[in-house]
């Protein structure tokens, strides 16, 4: 593992609005932090029953499947950010509206099990894309959603934006 993986990122590293997701890593091993997550959560999210999954904690709020859906598509659209501007394309990325890809995700009709499966893969595909960056891959940056963020940066995100739904989870869905 890098070295650069052992550094919180500095504020200036990413946008105010990540400040609370990279709150929820503790330390400064992000990778350790995404380890420990895919050994939790997968089983957590397999053992859930198939009628809590459908279940919203208030009337228009996502249910228990849309927000594990939407923590797999938010991990899906971190990880393409940080291979793209690991790899030192400056490209500007856009941002992404979570209300219709939660809308037209078909997550509502998969089981508890297909959604661990899937949390499971992806999870392991942004442990292995951050593991095998090159050193100076960490400290890289682009704009996405007209933002200036590092590689470094995203991964404390993608551990830090499952912490918080899966706190959600726990404390208004009661799962």
């Amino acid at each position: 593992m890098s070295r650069a993986i052992s550094v919180r990122p500095q504020s200036n590293e990413y946008a105010d609005f990540y400040a609370g997701y990279i709150s929820k890593v503790p330390g400064n091993d992000a990778l350790t932090f995404l380890q420990q997550q895919l050994d939790s959560v997968a089983s957590w999210i397999g053992s859930i029953d198939e009628t809590s999954g459908d279940y919203r904690y208030e009337p228009g709020k996502w249910t228990v499947k849309e927000v594990l859906g939407h923590i797999i598509d938010g991990e899906r659209v971190f990880a393409y950010r940080a291979l793209v501007f690991s790899r030192g394309d400056r490209t500007a990325l856009p941002g992404f509206d979570q209300e219709p890809w939660a809308q037209h995700a078909n997550y509502a009709n998969l089981t508890m099990r297909d959604i661990a499966a899937e949390f499971d893969a992806v999870r392991r595909a942004t442990i292995l894309l951050f593991r095998h960056l090159d050193p100076e891959a960490w400290s890289r940056q682009g704009t996405a959603n007209s933002k200036e963020i590092t590689v470094r940066a995203i991964a404390f995100i993608i551990a830090g934006h499952t912490q918080h739904h899966l706190d959600i989870l726990r404390t208004r869905y009661r799962i």
